[in-house]
């Protein structure tokens, strides 16, 4: 089935949403942010997605990736917009009050046009999340996960696949994630922000391998060399996730849309999904 067609004849959109999807559409983005156009969350989401999808997005996985995927002893799940329905760091500086100027940011970081090292350091300078700021967050922020991302845990249990957290993120959010579901903390790759003795904020640990450009393929070889793993896949929405695939990283780059389509990763991938069931289904 060809992702994101209507399954049934479209509906007329009334003029104002018309006014609004052609607007959208010729604005030239090149991310499509799923979870915020209200009405397409249903049928016009397809509609949404489908028009701004190229034919060089590979909705259909070949049998090489099949095999692959079904042959892998490790998976490592990019967190934000992939893992989980938000975008973590966003959200933080939502709550800090610099939500637009940060989320600007982001886009840059995941769209590839800046080194991401770069612009987390920018995101953090703008931010300064002390330590309470980071534990009232996660008070009141509860996790939310991807649709079927919990299934998809299950199924890979049953078959032995080690499952990893490769991310931009902060493990100050991710770890209590991460042990929530039994993975262990471990199997997180994550940035370490920093604090001072008063809790204020200090810094980034730029020792960790996710807090830089390739950073991502670095941890897939790591994983690969320390755990044994012969193949390894990547699933993720951005560009960092894409650098993962590499002769000694991961053999091949599952590109995830459900949440935020950015139809340059798109193009990268492997395989690309705008649902986590697609996967599921197909082990």
């Amino acid at each position: 089935m060809q992702a994101c067609a209507l399954t049934s004849k479209p509906r007329a959109l009334p003029q104002g949403l018309k006014n609004t999807r052609r607007s959208f559409l010729e604005s030239g983005r090149a991310a499509c942010p799923v979870r915020n156009v209200g009405f397409f969350q249903s049928q016009g989401r397809s509609l949404l997605c489908a028009s701004s999808m190229s034919v060089d997005v590979p909705r259909e996985p070949s049998e090489q990736v099949l095999d692959i995927l079904k042959k892998a002893d490790g998976v490592c799940f990019d967190v934000d917009s992939t893992f989980c329905k938000d975008e973590s760091i966003d959200e933080l500086a939502e709550y800090l009050g610099v939500g637009e100027e940060v989320k600007n940011l982001t886009a840059k970081a995941m769209g590839g046009t800046v080194l991401f090292q770069d612009a987390l350091a920018e995101r953090l300078g703008v931010m300064s999340p002390s330590q309470a700021d980071v534990d009232n967050f996660l008070r009141d922020h509860p996790h939310m996960l991807s649709d079927g991302i919990q299934d998809l845990l299950d199924t890979l249990d049953n078959k032995g696949v080690k499952v990893f957290l490769v991310s931009g993120g902060f493990r100050q959010i991710i770890h209590p994630l991460a042990e929530s579901l039994g993975i262990p903390v471990s199997h997180v790759f994550a940035n370490n922000l920093l604090f001072d003795e008063s809790g204020k904020y200090a810094g980034f640990d730029a020792d960790e391998f996710t807090s830089r450009s390739g950073g991502k393929k670095e941890a897939v070889v790591h994983i690969k060399e320390h755990w044994g793993l012969k193949t390894v896949v990547m699933v993720g929405d951005g560009a960092t996730d894409a650098e993962a695939k590499a002769p000694a990283g991961a053999a091949i780059f599952i590109g995830y849309g459900g949440t935020v389509f950015r139809e340059g990763v798109a193009k990268r991938s492997d395989w690309y999904v705008m649902d986590i069931k697609e996967i599921t289904e197909m082990l």
